[in-house]
């Protein structure tokens, strides 16, 4: 639609934009309750941008979100060394970049909450 801004078609930028700021502010160091928040912020937008890709059909991005929220659930927390998580941290914030980008909603068909 003509005059639609970007977050009117893709409403899911303001989380994507948190969550990513915060996964590449954890490269450098923080006290122990930053990445307890991390693990919170980042699993919690995950879910949420894997119901939206369920909602625009896009199956791929579903099971790399699904994935994504797996490994930084805060309930049962994956246990890796600082040197393994600043990697990962890297790959999902450009994961959450590249992915939101293509997300965007068309029509009244595809409506999100």
């Amino acid at each position: 639609m003509v005059g639609k801004s970007i977050l009117e078609k893709q409403p899911h930028l303001i989380p994507v934009t948190i969550a990513t700021t915060m996964l590449l502010l954890a490269l450098a160091h923080f006290p122990y309750g930053y990445y307890q928040l991390l693990r919170l912020v980042v699993c919690g937008v995950a879910l949420y941008m894997a119901f939206v890709a369920f909602n625009l059909q896009k199956i791929l991005a579903v099971w790399v979100f699904g994935f994504v929220a797996i490994l930084f659930n805060p309930l049962i927390p994956i246990q890796l060394s600082r040197e393994i998580w600043k990697p990962i941290d890297v790959i999902c914030a450009l994961l959450f970049i590249l992915i939101s980008f293509t997300m965007i909603k068309v029509g009244k068909r595809k409506e999100m909450l």
